[in-house]
């Protein structure tokens, strides 16, 4: 897991190249070329949460409604929605989940423009959708995903404002910013804050992570890393559903890891913080906010699009100094295995 966390600076690079650059600015073209009127997501797990943060990006930056499907039903309920109208895009590191695939290929029946996000070029999603990109992370040692989620949030973040510029090629401004990215992960991932902050949560029995907009996938990422590496129920809330209830579990005993940046969606945490100052809530701030905190995770001020790409970091750390911490192994969650297949 180690390794991979530190190769994501050199995927993000790789991902920028003009090779890669330039398959995923093709796709974008033919997509806004075929103007969708709406983009449904389907993923699991870890690639759910970067589907997620796709449909904040084609929401705010397409102006077009998107959302997650829920591949149940299809493959349970043996709905046939109408699609064709849709940009329908699997999202899945391993391209092998069967449920997956039927939701891309009853798409494609009805009528849908289909996309797979893989990092398997050969897998049965990129023989099923009509188009497909190769998020291009190589191979991932570890159970638990780190490189191929980021690598999924770089490709359809470049995607989506490929599709924006109208030929899928991205605005030399766009490219000398996300230039920056693989310098500023690497800076990130050389600080050792996260391994310092591990042994404070040892004993934990719960923990809540926060975020609103772009940062709300963060936090859900974040929740099933520590689940998966440290088995440590947490439970991840955007900032607004936390105010709508779940703000009365919180206490000194329950942690929270609040995703807080400098954008609309980092201002719009500055009214959760006090609310879980009232509650006496251990609270550890990540993000590039200087906000009070009783910790922090620093991550560089970048545009709040990017943000996750960044924000992501510290928190694979911190699961993986804490699984350790915590006597686990976490290259062998117990009970998980690298693909799942769900019908």
């Amino acid at each position: 897991m180690a390794a991979d966390i530190d190769e994501q600076p050199a995927g993000y690079e790789r991902l920028l190249s003009a090779e890669h650059a330039g398959a995923i600015a093709r796709v974008a073209a033919v997509i806004a070329e075929r103007r969708p009127r709406h983009v449904v997501f389907t993923a699991r797990g870890t690639s759910d949460h970067a589907a997620l943060y796709a449909a904040y990006l084609t929401e705010i930056r397409l102006g077009l409604p998107a959302g997650l499907a829920s591949p149940s039903a299809v493959t349970v309920y043996g709905a046939r929605p109408d699609l064709s109208d849709a940009l329908v895009v699997g999202v899945s590191q391993s391209g092998g989940s069967p449920d997956l695939t039927e939701v891309l290929r009853v798409a494609r029946e009805s009528g849908a423009l289909t996309l797979a996000v893989t990092n398997n070029p050969d897998s049965s999603l990129v023989a099923t959708a009509e188009l497909s990109v190769d998020i291009a992370a190589g191979h991932e040692r570890a159970v638990a995903a780190t490189k191929t989620y980021t690598a999924e949030l770089l490709a359809l973040l470049m995607l989506v404002e490929g599709v924006r510029a109208g030929d899928g090629v991205l605005p030399a401004e766009e490219r000398d910013a996300l230039a920056r990215l693989p310098e500023l992960a690497a800076r990130t991932l050389a600080d050792d804050t996260p391994a310092r902050l591990a042994p404070r949560y040892r004993f934990a029995a719960q923990l809540v992570t926060t975020g609103r907009g772009y940062a709300y996938p963060t936090a859900r990422e974040a929740a099933l890393k520590l689940m998966e590496t440290s088995y440590l129920p947490a439970l991840a809330f955007s900032g607004a559903d936390l105010l709508h209830g779940p703000l009365a579990m919180t206490d000194p005993d329950v942690p929270v890891l609040a995703v807080v940046g400098d954008g609309p969606g980092g201002r719009s945490m500055r009214e959760v913080l006090p609310r879980l100052g009232e509650r006496r809530a251990d609270v550890v701030v990540v993000g590039s906010a200087e906000v009070e905190a009783s910790a922090r995770m620093a991550v560089p001020e970048v545009d709040e699009r990017y943000a996750p790409l960044l924000d992501i970091l510290p928190l694979q750390r911190l699961a993986l100094a804490l699984a350790l911490a915590r006597g686990e192994d976490p290259d062998a969650p117990r009970g998980l295995k690298k693909v799942t297949a769900t019908m």
